[in-house]
């Protein structure tokens, strides 16, 4: 059977933006997985990645060109409307597709999607098992129910991800790509991959949870570490990367796992520099794993601080609190682990003193990345019932779900305030500022190893 799968995340930077940065230059790992599952069970899979071509005009003639039996589309929350017109797109030029939606967004909010009679069927949590079934049923004439209730796979048993999927088809396009994944900051030198080890989340956030839960289940389910260090074997020899980054969600939260991994990377004569996913409170308990984890090549942590006021911290569910997300940020500093901090401003009942807290705390972790949000009730968080059942939600279009800072999602916040808040929570300490501008003069300028090479290349010069 051809089945097409199409990846419509153009909510970010639209068509023709592929390489730039996070949501234009990284694969999908759900459809990477599951175009990998069904090459095995013998279909025959390509890819259509909005993000590659030129328009919807281009996408119905491709559509025209290839003419599936059937196309899976992914959907995030943000993703609503690119999935949605794609979707008619698809019926409007093949009107006897099969059209298949999966990921998040379906299987929290199914009752959204269902209107739309032009989608077949929706496959709610992991497809992996239960897309290949529903293909089967098709073939043989049968007619599943329209919803159907994924299964969660033995996630050593299946395949690993296609990133020739993705990286074939933006070739096919004219991209000259030379990264199979758009690096993204300079401790990661290209060519840069992602990877997941894992499903699910033990924590409680309730700006996640139960989304997650509800999606991969209670508890987290880890690969092996054979399983990963497997894939990166093989994503070394096809593509000779050298650094890469773990996708999960907090790749730390079982230190035994981490160890093992290490040594078996170590093992194996890796020495690619990686980030990961991790927690203040992980990382102030098993400061010996942070320190195992940079031997290895950790050269930094995203960590979530979401805020600097414990009052905050306690009532989104955190687990963790500001003095720990500051002993944190003390012992990544102490082994050299850059810091990506993830915060958020304009959280429901955060007052602006609130905000202050988390201005100051971040001027004394000084991380070495800012990634701030403004907070967005998410369908399937608890905070999302929460703002509902108040009249928080200032959301009226599935775009708004965006991450980016640009205006407050919910009501109760000054915006002029959260603008200010937003800039001065990345404006660092004059000292700060002092620090890391010499500290990039003396890297570019003044190392050792970099004078002894410009001095032997002015020495072959000469000679």
């Amino acid at each position: 059977m051809h089945v097409t799968l199409v990846y419509a995340g153009i909510a970010g930077k639209g068509f023709d933006s592929i390489g730039q940065g996070m949501d234009s230059g990284w694969i999908s790992h759900g459809l990477a997985i599951l175009g990998a599952v069904l090459k095995q069970e013998g279909h025959e899979v390509d890819l259509l990645d909005l993000r590659a071509l030129r328009g919807w005009q281009h996408l119905r003639e491709e559509l025209a060109r290839r003419r599936p039996y059937l196309c899976g589309l992914t959907m995030m929350s943000v993703d609503f409307n690119p999935v949605m017109q794609c979707v008619d797109v698809i019926k409007e030029v093949l009107p006897q597709t099969v059209v298949v939606l999966g990921g998040p967004h379906p299987t929290l909010a199914t009752q959204e999607v269902l209107p739309n009679r032009e989608v077949d069927y929706v496959v709610a949590g992991e497809g992996e098992i239960a897309f290949p079934r529903l293909l089967r049923d098709l073939e043989q004439g049968r007619r599943p129910e329209r919803v159907i209730v994924g299964e969660h796979p033995d996630l050593d048993a299946i395949p690993y991800a296609d990133h020739d999927l993705f990286l074939q088809e933006w070739r096919r396009w004219g991209y000259a790509i030379e990264s199979p994944e758009a690096p993204f900051v300079p401790e990661l030198p290209p060519p840069f991959v992602t990877i997941i080890a894992g499903r699910g989340c033990i924590y409680n956030c309730k700006f996640c949870k139960p989304a997650e839960s509800l999606i991969f289940g209670s508890r987290v389910r880890r690969r092996s570490v054979a399983n990963v260090v497997g894939e990166l074997k093989l994503l070394c020899d096809r593509y000779h990367f050298n650094s890469f980054m773990f996708h999960d969600d907090c790749l730390t939260e079982n230190p035994r796992w981490v160890r093992e991994f290490c040594g078996a990377y170590q093992a194996e004569g890796f020495r690619q520099p990686f980030f990961c996913q991790s927690r203040a409170d992980i990382i102030v308990k098993h400061e010996e794993t942070v320190a195992l984890m940079a031997a290895a090549g950790l050269r930094g942590y995203f960590i979530g601080f979401e805020s600097g006021s414990d009052r905050v911290l306690d009532f989104i569910g955190k687990g963790t609190t500001r003095a720990q997300n500051l002993e944190a940020a003390r012992i990544c500093r102490k082994y050299g682990i850059s810091i990506w901090a993830n915060y958020m401003l304009g959280l429901p009942g955060e007052t602006e003193d609130e905000m202050r807290d988390t201005i100051s705390m971040l001027k004394q972790i000084d991380p070495d990345y800012y990634s701030p949000a403004f907070f967005t009730p998410h369908p399937g968080s608890y905070l999302y019932d929460y703002c509902l059942q108040h009249d928080l939600s200032l959301i009226d279009d599935h775009d708004d779900y965006a991450r980016n800072p640009s205006a407050a999602k919910i009501k109760g916040h000054d915006q002029r305030f959260l603008q200010w808040a937003l800039r001065e929570s990345q404006r660092r300490r004059p000292a700060n500022a002092l620090k890391r501008g010499a500290r990039y003069y003396w890297r570019r300028y003044a190392q050792p190893a970099k004078v002894a090479r410009k001095a032997a290349r002015l020495l072959r010069r000469e000679a």
